[in-house]
């Protein structure tokens, strides 16, 4: 940090850990904020049990329906882009509430097109939910969440959305059941896949209940003149035996020696092109992140299982048992994050995706006979899909919304976290359109690709990339 102003005083023993009496408090909070994390992932995956019956409703090609799936991912990018300044006017809790409304208005929206251009136009507006979420949800745990448990308490976000992501398949899964197998079968009324879509009105609702029954951001409430109403919230997750005076003075003061985070302060001083290298970072992780071709697996992994000869049923199984599996890892992940740290758990992770994907490459290079794989190159690519996901979600599912909430300065968190969670959805973006035309041309080479960058996120880790753990957010400065 560069200031005039004293120094804030050291951590207190006592904020670096909340009482037990209040850890099952503090666990309802973040389980609330990290609702948005579970929409991120429903809203994000739900789309993998609608592609091929929205490409036979509108009789549209492969570039054209790939426009659709990944228009959303706009969206993102925008909301993401915004979200930390206007956390910044109006709070971390408002923002929750508008990410609600609008993830519920995309809902119905996207359940109930007119056209396909309808259809875009909703995803667009719920993929500006999703990019909220996957701003504020981890800058707001990390601001309630004692610095000892920050690194699990910042877990429950992917956790969250590797839940959503299962839940969104399991229910795909159930609806094409009553359906009668048919994607386009009908249910009172409506196509199975509108209902898929339609569904997520239910967690979009009780989102937004529970951003009522979570406190404001202590650092937020400081930032806007109400220190009493900190020290109350400081007392709910840091416990009682907390000198509060001294926590909020703490954090005042560091705050006071950071003017206000804004766009402007992620440069390089004297340049307006050139970003601060932690700021390159934190973008460098989060298209890495993307760049390994993890949402493939769960934007098109029905229609890829689909192509390589598993029947509809079969296919949005394995997109389920995909998500179990994501969930283990994150589970694995959320054990180990404060244990061994995050950097060696993101190299570990990139070692295991690296070899996975170079499986998969190897065994989608067969050629199909009577519309499949051969054996054995079905089962293993099977094996090593799940092998892959496993591999991204006990280490960089987790471990980089971990470094996002915790790694920039206070007087640029807020602004950088934005600009890196833009870069994430510009990344997966750039995944999910060109996947349908790179599988076309060659699937093997597509996974080639993806291992590519599995195995240069090794060197960036070990190059760039700081370990966090342990560390109060007042010490990042």
């Amino acid at each position: 940090m560069t200031s005039t102003a004293e120094a804030p005083p050291p951590p207190s023993p006592e904020g670096r850990s909340a009482h037990p009496d209040h850890i099952g408090h503090v666990i309802f909070i973040t389980a609330s904020a990290a609702m948005g994390g579970f929409l991120f992932g429903y809203d994000s995956a739900v789309i993998n049990g609608a592609v091929e019956a929205i490409r036979d409703r509108y009789n549209i090609g492969s570039a054209t329906l790939a426009q659709v799936i990944a228009i959303a991912l706009i969206g993102c990018a925008i909301g993401a882009a915004t979200a930390g300044r206007i956390a910044d006017r109006i709070g971390r809790i408002r923002c929750m509430r508008i990410a609600s409304v609008l993830f519920t208005i995309s809902a119905v929206g996207s359940a109930l097109p007119f056209a396909l251009w309808d259809l875009a136009f909703w995803r667009i507006v719920g993929g500006f939910a999703i990019g909220m979420a996957s701003v504020i949800g981890p800058a707001y745990i990390a601001e309630v969440a004692p610095a000892a448990y920050r690194g699990r308490l910042g877990s429950f976000q992917q956790a969250a959305i590797v839940i959503g992501i299962a839940i969104s398949q399991l229910v795909n899964f159930g609806i094409l059941q009553i359906a009668g197998g048919e994607q386009r079968g009908k249910i009172g009324g409506l196509e199975a896949w509108q209902w898929m879509l339609g569904v997520m009105v239910v967690p979009a609702l009780l989102y937004g209940m529970l951003s009522f029954a979570i406190p404001e951001s202590p650092r937020y409430l400081i930032a806007s003149g109400r220190p009493d109403k900190a020290k109350k919230v400081l007392a709910e997750v840091e416990g009682h035996g907390v000198d509060l005076d001294r926590r909020v003075a703490e954090i005042d003061q560091a705050m006071r020696s950071e003017h206000k985070s804004t766009f402007g302060d992620l440069f390089t001083p004297g340049s307006k092109i050139k970003f601060l290298p932690i700021v390159w970072v934190g973008i460098g992780l989060s298209v890495f992140q993307q760049l390994v071709g993890i949402n493939v697996a769960f934007y098109y992994s029905a229609t890829l299982w689909q192509s390589v000869g598993i029947d509809p049923s079969g296919s949005f199984f394995y997109s389920f048992t995909t998500s179990i599996i994501n969930i283990i890892g994150t589970v694995i992940a959320m054990v180990l994050v404060d244990r061994i740290g995050r950097r060696p758990l993101a190299l570990i992770g990139s070692t295991g995706m690296a070899t996975a994907l170079g499986v998969e490459a190897w065994a989608f290079s067969a050629e199909l006979v009577h519309g499949k794989l051969p054996s054995p190159q079905g089962a293993i690519a099977l094996v090593a899909a799940h092998v892959f996901v496993l591999f991204f979600a006990l280490s960089w599912g987790v471990v980089v919304w971990v470094f996002l909430g915790e790694m920039f300065p206070n007087r640029i968190r807020a602004a950088a976290i934005g600009v890196a969670a833009s870069a994430q959805w510009i990344a997966n973006w750039a995944i999910t359109a060109s996947f349908p035309s790179l599988a076309g041309w060659n699937l093997s080479g597509t996974y080639v690709i993806y291992a590519s960058f599995a195995v240069l996120s090794i060197p960036f880790v070990l190059l760039f990339v700081k370990e966090t753990k342990g560390k109060t957010l007042e010490e990042m400065g």
